[in-house]
């Protein structure tokens, strides 16, 4: 008893660190409760199946759709848009997020139009995107790059300048210039904020992915659950959802891994 008491009083124990073995019974047992109490719902007929199909369903739609393609090849579609979109963002925004965060002179003549241009609605600029670029999927990156861009640059500046004074007034008392320190100072000290903020805005690339298919698509699991929808084919927008999500769960590992391996020091 006392050694169950010992062990419940270190598990809860805030900033505690857990065993692995139990992290990933809890990890697993979430996804039981969850699957578990929507089979409830849906095969008691508290919910009825044409608003809210049963498990079982949703998955005897994914494996149809995996067996006859159609599931890889509108999954790769997607997968193709967030890629480009993100990479394309992330490379503009951590740099110019550095030195926005680094020089007040800089931040001053950007904060303005960058905190504007972040509170728009992306929904609202699909219609001129569509305008501007055409139907292919160069305006589909755009609504990623729109969606992902001005906030990655707000938090990119955020930590640039929650870097350590004391590290920046070393630098320079060692002879080090103002640009070699951004870059060998300020770049190393972000990195593992740097990689926290790609996770994160990594999952908004998802989110807006919807967005960017939903209109003028013909391929990608938002254009099948748009598809889906005026047919009231629930499962496959389900499918659709839930391919969407394990996309994302596989997107965030990964940067998870990149950051232990990347920046061990932090870790």
């Amino acid at each position: 008893m006392a050694s169950a008491s010992s062990f419940f009083k270190e598990v809860t124990t805030p900033f505690r660190l857990i065993p692995r073995w139990l992290a990933v019974v809890l990890s697993i047992l979430i996804w039981v409760v969850v699957i578990a109490f929507w089979a409830i719902l849906t095969h008691s007929g508290m919910i009825q199946q044409m608003f809210l199909p049963t498990p079982d369903k949703v998955i005897a739609t994914m494996v149809k759709y995996a067996g006859n393609g159609l599931l890889w090849e509108h999954t790769a579609a997607s997968v193709q848009v967030v890629f480009i979109g993100f990479v394309v963002s992330s490379i503009m925004a951590v740099p110019l997020g550095l030195f926005m965060g680094t020089y007040r002179i800089v931040q001053a003549f950007l904060d303005p139009l960058v905190n504007f241009i972040r509170y728009l609605p992306v929904t609202s600029f699909v219609p001129l995107f569509i305008l501007w670029i055409g139907i292919g999927i160069e305006q589909r990156v755009a609504v990623i790059i729109f969606g992902i861009f001005f906030q990655q640059l707000v938090m990119f500046a955020d930590a640039a300048r929650s870097v350590p004074r004391d590290l920046v007034n070393a630098a320079y008392t060692l002879g080090t210039s103002r640009s070699y320190t951004v870059f060998h100072i300020v770049l190393p000290a972000t990195l593992p904020n740097i990689f926290d903020i790609l996770r994160v805005t990594m999952g908004w690339a998802w989110t807006y992915l919807v967005v960017a298919e939903l209109v003028a698509a013909r391929s990608g699991l938002g254009y099948i659950s748009l598809k889906a929808m005026r047919g009231f084919q629930v499962d496959v927008i389900f499918m659709a959802i839930a391919m969407i999500g394990i996309l994302g769960l596989i997107t965030d590992q990964l940067f998870r891994l990149a950051r232990r391996f990347i920046t061990p020091w932090a870790v």
